[in-house]
């Protein structure tokens, strides 16, 4: 029998490049020229057109709006028919943890208080150096395996084991964990990420009710602690959290969805062997697995799917302060531009649907839309500071018309968004979220892109750290209410 490794060598495009069509080059490229033109016209033309990069820019984004409004409406119909039928599937947890003493036991604590409990839970110890062991040792008495090996079952929790690993990143600690798991689903949870009771009821569900289900998400809710600017970032990505959803469930109707959150993600578990499992070479182990999944499905008919699912719900720990975030958003779009790259043959390829002639060229595009976002600004910054109002006036009133645009869309999107997951959330802070975020906390999401693309090309890829929020020891922080649960979870 193969091992992940061995797999992994057969099944990705890293190591194993198929051909390479001109179609992705050539949107590409395409791309990377029309911003050079029109970057070069604000210091050619006068007008408006001095600002051309800015206009396509909001052109693009609002296409991408009016794309998942279209695909989202039929959230507002009735919700669908929950089977009374116990789940069937058998569901284990892995969570791969490295210094994660402080969060692990309020989540270990909540998968073991599931509506669902799974039939095991890995903690796949990543070469921690902090007090894991003595979590693991002295709450639920589990007795340190030795390297490599899966430790025995203790009493107070049976299904807790301990998998001690030396240090090798998150990647290859699931995939030491994956070969040695005897269930249907895998699912992969960080350890600064808390499920909500029923969370693992609605996988399993799922699972059970498409068999060609191969991978699922739930959807997350970003906590950042209690500090002020702990508050200013968990306000601006809590929308734009929502926003990510909605359009992770537009692209779900084509089959073409791509990402997947690791911090809470079920796949199914031969699917996942199937492949090789998760790549370690990848900063964004989560997202470029998905890839994997949808080319070995088309290359062998399989029909496989991939779904968000809105009732399957839970609260990670993000970014509070201004580095972490950036740090963050950093390896986010480094590993982004590493699966295109390697992926690029799928750019505009027929052979695999929606996914090769929809969803990677607007990737493709999206590679270079913080560029466009930077520039457009910076364009407009020198307009105002040199008095030229012929050209910073109309560029105002076109951004004005955009945030309009993106305030009705987000309004829309909290109430099919609360149909979908049964959370409410303030239409005032969606409001000044609107008005504020184009010249705030689009431009860090921009620069921590623009640092990717820095990361990318020199190849210092490196994980950071991160500072962890008040819920992590024990207590959900207090701080703004943003959303409030309409219905329990079943």
């Amino acid at each position: 029998m193969k091992t992940l490794e061995q797999t992994l060598g057969t099944t990705s495009p890293r190591l194993n490049p198929p051909a390479r069509p001109w179609t992705g080059a050539v949107i590409w490229m395409s791309a990377v020229a029309l911003f050079i033109a029109l970057f070069a016209q604000g210091f050619v033309r006068m007008g408006v057109a001095a600002w051309a990069v800015g206009l396509v820019y909001i052109l693009y984004d609002t296409a991408l709006l009016i794309f998942v409004a279209r695909r989202t409406y039929r959230l507002v119909g009735k919700p669908a028919a929950v089977s009374a039928r116990p789940p069937l599937a058998s569901l284990a947890v892995v969570v791969a943890a490295y210094n994660e003493a402080p969060v692990l036991q309020v989540t270990i604590e909540a998968l073991l208080a599931q509506a669902s409990p799974p039939e095991l839970i890995v903690i796949a110890d990543d070469g921690s150096d902090d007090d894991s062991a003595t979590v693991l040792a002295r709450i639920y008495g589990l007795r340190p395996p030795l390297l490599g090996t899966l430790g025995e079952a203790g009493t107070v929790a049976p299904t807790l084991r301990w998998l001690r690993l030396p240090r090798s990143g998150k990647a290859r600690a699931l995939n030491m964990a994956i070969p040695l798991i005897d269930a249907d689903i895998v699912l992969t949870v960080d350890a600064d990420t808390l499920l909500e009771p029923g969370a693992l009821v609605a996988m399993r569900r799922a699972f059970d009710a498409e068999p060609k289900l191969v991978a699922a998400t739930g959807v997350l809710r970003p906590i950042c602690g209690d500090s002020n600017s702990g508050r200013i970032f968990q306000w601006f990505q809590t929308y734009e959290y929502v926003r990510n959803f909605m359009s992770r469930y537009a692209w779900m109707g084509s089959n073409s969805l791509l990402l997947i959150s690791g911090a809470f993600a079920g796949f199914r578990r031969e699917a996942l062997v199937a492949v090789g499992g998760f790549d370690p070479e990848c900063l964004v182990e989560d997202y470029e697995v998905m890839h994997r999944l949808h080319r070995y499905s088309i290359d062998n008919d399989f029909g496989w799917t991939v779904r968000v699912l809105g009732d399957a719900q839970a609260s990670t720990d993000s970014p509070g302060t201004l580095m972490p975030f950036l740090r963050q958003r950093r390896r986010w779009f480094a590993g982004f531009l590493q699966t295109q790259l390697w992926n690029r043959d799928m750019i505009g390829n027929r052979r695999y649907g929606a996914l090769g002639t929809a969803m990677m060229p607007v990737k493709s595009l999206d590679t270079v839309q913080p560029l466009y976002g930077l520039a457009a600004f910076a364009l407009l910054i020198t307009f105002i500071v040199t008095g030229n109002l012929k050209v910073a006036l109309p560029v105002i009133i076109a951004m004005v018309a955009k945030v309009v645009i993106d305030l009705c869309y987000l309004l829309w999107s909290l109430k099919l968004y609360r149909h979908w997951t049964g959370q409410r959330l303030s239409p005032w802070g969606a409001l000044a979220s609107a008005v504020v975020e184009p010249l705030t906390f689009q431009l860090l999401r921009h620069a921590g892109a623009a640092w990717g693309w820095y990361v990318f090309l020199t190849k210092k890829q490196v994980w950071g750290t991160t500072a962890r929020g008040e819920y992590c020891r024990g207590s959900m922080p207090r701080t703004i209410v943003l959303w409030m649960p309409d219905r329990l979870p079943d």
